[in-house]
């Protein structure tokens, strides 16, 4: 998990001030952790300790209400409802990478990426964002090669990988949704020659940058291994003690090496 935070990091002084290259420099004095990383954080917690993700989304966003959410999850956090609110935004898919990581079986991997997703993005299309990144995330990690990966994303998901991120970089803008959001990020992914290469050819989009750089980093990370060790100790720095705690206790959790 900690390669999607990695992507929200590096990606989080684009967000708002898109590149259309590879070239520029991962890490900036602007710098920081997004709610992406907030919310990872968050589902890591739930499945390592059996929270409840409701109740753990409202713990964590209100310990960090300064980080960037979307004005339908910010309402609905300072609410006092705990129930969805049938969302189709990429808030689903952008924090589901632990559950790619934590469990044994693509079944259970799918059935806990619906759960996740649900507790606020209970939209058809929020529940198969998230399912569609974690599934990525489990095949990755068990060294399934990229046709196998792409090709189950398209027959369960009807997600059209086939253009290239040269065809969708020109005409690509901001889209907070899971379906324009989780099919860029894999394509990103899917044309990537190792970690860093994918992040950077994620936020090369523009439009959400963090985010897309965040499913993108989970699913290289699951698929190349190790984190470059400048980009992992960076991060591993801009991280608060206690949600750096949560990380490493997930990825003992996991049996993660980073």
């Amino acid at each position: 998990m900690l390669g999607a935070i990695a992507g929200d990091i590096i990606g989080s002084v684009f967000e708002f001030n898109n590149v259309k290259t590879t070239d520029f420099n991962l890490f900036n004095p602007g710098s920081t952790y997004t709610d992406d990383t907030v919310l990872t954080v968050a589902v890591a917690d739930c499945i390592i300790n059996g929270k409840d993700y409701a109740a753990t989304f409202k713990e964590y966003g209100r310990r960090y209400p300064d980080a960037g959410y979307g004005g339908s999850f910010l309402r609905w956090l300072f609410s006092e409802s705990t129930a969805p609110y049938n969302s189709y935004g990429n808030g689903s898919a952008m924090r589901v990478s632990p559950v790619g990581f934590a469990f044994q079986t693509l079944g259970d991997v799918l059935a806990e990426a619906e759960r996740s997703a649900a507790a606020t993005h209970n939209h058809p299309e929020g529940i198969k964002g998230a399912r569609a990144a974690a599934a990525a995330i489990f095949l990755a990690r068990q060294g399934r090669p990229k046709p196998e990966i792409k090709q189950y994303l398209q027959d369960q998901f009807a997600y059209d990988l086939d253009r290239t991120l040269d065809q969708i970089r020109p005409h690509y803008r901001f889209d907070e949704t899971c379906q324009g959001s989780v099919p860029q990020a894999v394509i990103a992914f899917l044309e990537s020659a190792d970690y860093e290469d994918a992040v950077r050819k994620a936020i090369s989009l523009g439009g959400d940058s963090d985010t897309i750089a965040c499913i993108t980093g989970g699913i290289a990370q699951a698929y190349y291994g190790m984190i470059p060790t400048l980009i992992a100790g960076t991060v591993r720095a801009i991280l608060p003690p206690e949600l750096l705690q949560v990380v490493d206790a997930f990825n003992r959790f996991a049996g993660i090496s980073v």
